[in-house]
């Protein structure tokens, strides 16, 4: 009788390699596996403009790494010390240690400057970034529902974005950003009843104050940035959990997405463009300088520096207040700064019409639906022309903003750009509007031509009583597909006043202001009628003109 014994299947066909006993150690406590194999397979559509998200978290992760890197030499104290470092033509200058800490960054640390204008270019192109991506996403319709909240995170990703900014920018200490925090400082006071509260808070005391380069910092390197990165996750969740919007064409719906998988397609194409954009950045950051600080000198309370201009997102606001006349009054023995106030508010209020908006349209359009194909911005005239509104009201306050490098290069008065910002700033929009509704409907109107006629091929022939007419190719199916597929809503009614008992019944303000709302949006003119299958179908049986 044998007594051998069988040996475990483990031993029988090898100890398994150590990455896959990890693996393996990994999925039985965390379900990595599982999680993966559901995902990792996910479809995402193709289209140039999807990238616009992806340079704004690439810019981010930029702006992360160059700032880690940065914080291992910047000292955040208004300390007031004598420099001694390389840069001679500072040598002996009192400043603060926040200003001499960045000149050593910027001459002594090895790859110091180059991280500092990296993470500056960085900075300036993810709030491009997030500019131009809340353009398409508004322009296309991408904030309907189930995506109102994922709206609301990339709102406030942007207004975060350009108060990290600014803080960022404020921390060198030198005289350019020196002078943007006295006009913070300004427009805090103007602030009735807290506004002295909160500026003595933030500065520590008395305008500079001994403590706001370090607690700036602390909100710049933590509080702002932690926010952010929440929302930032937040947002590539509700992007993955809803699955990605997509240009209408043929086989496209609600229920499905028509693109690349995530594994392997989409994420070497995302690692590729992440190289790509670090390596703009990093060639921009090597060839443009920004922010020259050893240029500007640092920071002193009794000078102002000439042609001081904040960043471009900093620049709607502070021409808003350039441009606003010198209004106080006296209020219960109070001076109230109406000159800087009433533009703050101005700017607030617009900020938060836009972060509601997707809200407004489903109130308007009473459309609860959901929506996973995007508009093209020529089907929604209306929504598109007050895009284009509020981009012409913010280069307009931009140009405010540098009323004086405006005034002194194109020889200009600066009164004179003043009242064009002032006047500009009321009609420039609603021109604006107009002219792109206008433009909207042409182009409906274009595309219905094609659809009924074909596209012009530029052939002219000569019929034989004498008539010269232009062959027209007719269009494919996809191509018909896209121009027709677009949905027209009508403008909601009040309805009924009069029950089925006679009786009047009230019609409340509410009601009749969403009815002219939706009469604005919708009705009579505001959208070119679709071609019809029988228009089409007399067309092409011969029966149209060409």
């Amino acid at each position: 009788m044998s007594n051998t014994t069988t040996a475990p299947a483990n031993e029988q066909r090898g100890k398994a390699p150590a990455g896959e006993r990890v693996a393996d150690w990994a999925d039985g406590r965390l379900g990595i596996y599982s999680l993966a194999k559901a995902n990792l397979r996910k479809v995402f559509p193709d289209h140039w403009s999807f990238m616009l998200g992806e340079i704004c978290l690439y810019s981010f992760i930029i702006i992360i790494l160059t700032g880690v890197y940065l914080t291992l030499f910047f000292h955040p104290s208004m300390n007031e010390v004598e420099y001694h470092g390389v840069y001679a033509p500072m040598q002996g200058v009192l400043m603060s240690e926040a200003y001499a800490s960045t000149l050593d960054i910027s001459f002594e640390v090895r790859g110091g400057l180059l991280i500092r204008q990296i993470h500056h270019w960085a900075a300036l192109l993810f709030l491009a970034g997030m500019f131009v991506h809340m353009m398409r996403v508004f322009f296309t319709g991408a904030f309907r529902k189930p995506r109102e909240i994922n709206w609301l995170f990339g709102f406030l990703l942007f207004v975060l974005g350009m108060f990290t900014g600014f803080t960022g920018y404020s921390l060198p200490d030198d005289l350019l950003s020196g002078t943007g925090v006295r006009f913070t400082q300004g427009a805090i006071l103007s602030v009735p009843i807290v506004g002295t509260y909160i500026s003595m808070f933030l500065f520590g005391g008395e305008f500079p104050g001994t403590d706001f380069v370090a607690r700036f910092y602390s909100i710049h390197i933590l509080l702002l940035p932690g926010i952010m990165l929440g929302l930032v996750v937040a947002h590539l969740i509700l992007v993955f959990y809803h699955k990605h919007t997509q240009f209408p064409g043929p086989g496209r719906t609600n229920k499905n997405v028509v693109g690349m998988p995530l594994m392997p397609v989409y994420m070497a194409k995302a690692g590729g463009f992440f190289f790509l954009v670090f390596g703009v950045i990093a060639a921009v950051a090597a060839i443009a300088t920004i922010n020259p600080i050893w240029t500007i000198g640092p920071y002193r309370p009794d000078m102002v520096g000439t042609g001081a201009q904040p960043d471009w997102y900093m620049g709607f606001a502070e021409g808003l207040v350039r441009v606003m006349p010198g209004w106080e009054i006296n209020f219960l023995g109070h001076t109230l700064v109406l000159g800087v106030f009433i533009p703050l508010v101005a700017f607030g209020l617009v900020l938060g019409v836009i972060a509601v908006y997707p809200f407004i349209e489903s109130w308007i359009t009473g459309d609860k639906r959901e929506h996973h194909l995007l508009d093209r911005p020529r089907n929604a005239p209306t929504r598109t022309g007050l895009g284009v509104a509020w981009i012409t009201a913010y280069m307009i306050g931009l140009v405010g903003g540098g009323n004086d490098i405006w005034a002194t290069h194109f020889h200009l008065s600066i009164n004179a750009i003043s009242w064009f910002v002032r006047i500009g700033f009321f009609v420039g929009p609603v021109v604006a509007f107009i002219v792109t509704k206008r433009i909207c409907l042409g182009l409906q109107r274009r595309d219905a031509e094609k659809v009924l006629h074909g596209r012009e091929s530029g052939i002219i022939k000569r019929l034989p009583h004498g008539e010269f007419i232009e062959i027209h190719e007719p269009l494919s199916q996809e191509q018909l597909h896209t121009l027709t597929q677009h949905e027209q809503y009508k403008p909601a009614e009040i309805g009924p006043t009069v029950d089925e008992n006679g009786v009047e019944r009230k019609v409340k303000g509410v009601e009749k202001l969403r009815a002219k709302l939706s009469k604005a949006y919708f009705g009579q003119g505001t959208q070119i009628p679709k071609p019809t299958a029988e228009e089409y179908k007399e067309i092409q049986e011969g029966h149209g003109h060409h």
